[in-house]
């Protein structure tokens, strides 16, 4: 979207990003890459959004303090800090990591600067648009899905050294939502990650136990999964 607005001379004042600081390194090389396109094209910067704290801290150390939760824990046995792992139903770190982080700054524009607030939701997913006068969407209006806008980026030059190739999707490398695949070819191309996963997966289960906290996924500790991927990897030699 944003190379398509600065080809097509479109008004520009703000671009903003939320970063989760568990991004994949190629994804934070992309963010500069572009940031110098924008930069050259528009002199402006990316504006960068990040928690005061950031992931591990809100996994690990967030002080609780709603008398129901620390109450709830106690008879649990739990610390009184720390969301430990996001799941399904709790996805904390969308929230306090992206959403309320853009919202808030967004917000802050459309009431200051009366500001435009463009989205790169695609064609094929129009459906998460929102009614709102002051949002536009680019993608859908120009009828141009997620496949054709990435490979617009591909034809521009930016092509992720290659992420989108490898994963499905390139959001948070510590997400536990992933499908077991994904984390398989974490453990295979990002082995420095995969490493930091599996000792946060320990803290995580020394900390909160086996429960949903301490739980990355269903059935699944990252410990477990090495097992089953290097079981795997056997196998096939």
């Amino acid at each position: 979207m944003l190379l398509l607005m600065i080809e097509k001379d479109m008004p520009i004042d703000c671009v903003l990003y939320a970063d989760t600081g568990m991004e994949f390194p190629e994804m934070e090389a992309h963010i500069a890459k572009l940031d110098d396109l924008l930069y050259r094209e528009r002199g402006i910067h990316i504006t960068t959004l990040r928690h005061p704290h950031g992931f591990e801290w809100l996994m690990f150390d967030e002080p609780k303090q709603k008398p129901r939760c620390l109450e709830n824990r106690a008879r649990l046995g739990v610390p009184p800090y720390g969301n430990g792992w996001p799941g399904i139903k709790v996805r904390w770190c969308t929230g306090q990591l992206k959403t309320h982080l853009i919202s808030k700054e967004v917000n802050r524009l459309k009431k200051e600067k009366n500001g435009l607030h463009y989205i790169g939701i695609a064609a094929d997913e129009a459906h998460r648009c929102k009614d709102d006068p002051q949002n536009r969407y680019p993608l859908v209006e120009w009828g141009i899905t997620e496949a054709q806008a990435l490979q617009i980026c591909y034809d521009r030059g930016f092509d992720w050294d290659g992420l989108y190739e490898i994963y499905h999707r390139a959001s948070c490398w510590c997400c536990p939502l992933q499908r077991i695949d994904e984390l398989r070819k974490l453990r295979h191309h990002h082995p420095e990650l995969w490493a930091r996963l599996r000792d946060m997966d320990n803290r995580a289960r020394a900390m909160f136990g086996l429960g949903p906290l301490g739980q990355f996924k269903k059935d699944w500790s990252v410990e477990r999964l090495e097992e089953r991927f290097a079981r795997e990897e056997a196998q096939k030699s």
